[in-house]
């Protein structure tokens, strides 16, 4: 058997066994092409809508028929003539980039990751403005079990504990849930005993996801998977929002956040899960597009 160069390049390239010849298995194909399918559709829906532009109307200009073009936007895989023309009806400029999902998140602008950031210090600066305690990036150990919080914040009179998990992305559900749980488990306790606190009477968890196409995209798809992590409704976090007493008890819940406040009044800043479920409108096309407008000051 041939153990040359070649041999120790294929065996590193495969990796693993049980791989097809091509280095990833049938069903991990099936898979990403699904998600990437998924992904264009949903940012296609989401930019005809936000133009206000009709099924037969872009079936027109692309001269796709009707079927097609819902097809795409229901997220079922179609040739790349077919995106690259109806991107191109919309203005928008389909990439498909090769990332490496060890980096952070896979893209090379997430090594200084602004969006993450600028989530963090949107939540800290109106937090901080109610009143409340607040620490950014903290650091706990339970036993074997490390890691860091977004935010973290607290009312001793209250004796009441908020913790922020923020995600620009999921490139991976179960590593993301995983943090969360050991966050929601021992969280509490940890920064209890920092601060002086017996036991906090009300402990709200709350998975913060940036309001994008691509981070509302795997929501919408594994809503089931996030109902039953974060079960509960948005109240307490509303009422931490809003600087009013939250409810006694452990409280997890999800939203989709945007850390640009922009210039009107009553420009929201979050979504529950129920509207990210029925299909409410994403602010931003991907992490991407979100630092672009964090950098411009939009």
């Amino acid at each position: 058997m041939e153990r040359g160069p070649l041999a120790r390049e294929t065996q590193i390239l495969s990796g693993t066994a049980g791989h097809s010849h091509d280095g990833v298995a049938p069903e991990g194909v099936t898979r990403e092409v699904a998600r990437i399918a998924a992904l264009f559709g949903d940012a296609i829906r989401s930019e005809r809508r936000r133009r206000r532009v009709t099924l037969r109307t872009l079936a027109a200009v692309t001269g796709l028929g009707r079927a097609t073009i819902a097809d795409v936007e229901a997220g079922r895989p179609a040739t790349l003539a077919t995106y690259v023309r109806v991107a191109g009806a919309l203005r928008l400029r389909p990439e498909l980039r090769l990332v490496d999902p060890r980096r952070r998140d896979g893209a090379a602008d997430r090594q200084v990751d602004v969006v993450h950031a600028a989530m963090g210090e949107a939540q800290a600066a109106h937090l901080l403005a109610l009143g409340y305690q607040v620490r950014i990036d903290e650091p706990y150990q339970h036993y074997q079990f490390a890691g860091r919080a977004d935010v973290v914040a607290w009312s001793i009179e209250r004796a009441a504990l908020l913790h922020i998990e923020n995600r620009t992305g999921f490139p991976d559900l179960q590593d993301a849930f995983g943090a969360f749980n050991a966050k929601r488990r021992y969280l509490g306790s940890e920064i209890a005993a920092q601060v002086g606190v017996d036991r906090w009477r009300s402990e709200t968890h709350v998975i913060a996801a940036l309001w994008s196409t691509e981070a509302l995209l795997p929501i919408r798809t594994h809503a089931a998977s996030f109902a039953a992590v974060c079960p509960d409704p948005p109240g307490n976090w509303s009422a931490w929002w809003c600087g009013q007493p939250p409810s006694p008890g452990r409280h997890a819940t999800i939203i989709a956040f945007d850390p640009i406040a922009g210039t009107r009044s009553d420009r929201r800043r979050w979504l529950t899960l129920e509207e990210i479920r029925v299909g409410a409108r994403a602010r931003h096309r991907d992490y991407t597009a979100a630092a672009a407008a964090i950098r411009g000051g939009r």
